[in-house]
């Protein structure tokens, strides 16, 4: 069963998902902290080229099922136009208000 993104716990959490449905990079970049991290599948990547390749450009768009460790940690179908639909796992490092890291791979 879907939660929708304006029901996620956490509010940072709930804005970055919110952003990344709506392909508004402004909005996902806001989000984020200006030294933000991420990894993909457990191997770090340029975040500003791994999200213009795998959400920007490729119409992006993650449906969550659950969340978890007070709303830091998503299971959700992430769907894009490059690579299809897959269920994958997703969690955030949130320091003041912003993504400090995302993690997300293959669930």
């Amino acid at each position: 069963m879907a939660v929708s993104a304006s029901q996620l716990s956490d509010p940072t959490v709930r804005a970055f998902v919110s952003a990344l449905n709506a392909n508004d990079q402004e909005a996902f970049f806001g989000v984020l902290a200006p030294d933000a991290t991420m990894a993909d599948d457990g191997s770090e990547r340029d975040l500003r080229e791994w999200t213009e390749r795998e959400i920007f450009s490729s119409n992006g768009r993650m449906d969550v099922e659950s969340e978890g460790d007070g709303g830091l940690s998503l299971v959700a179908t992430y769907r894009n136009d490059t690579w299809g639909a897959m269920r994958t796992a997703w969690r955030f490092t949130v320091r003041d208000g912003k993504v400090a890291r995302f993690e997300t791979g293959q669930a």
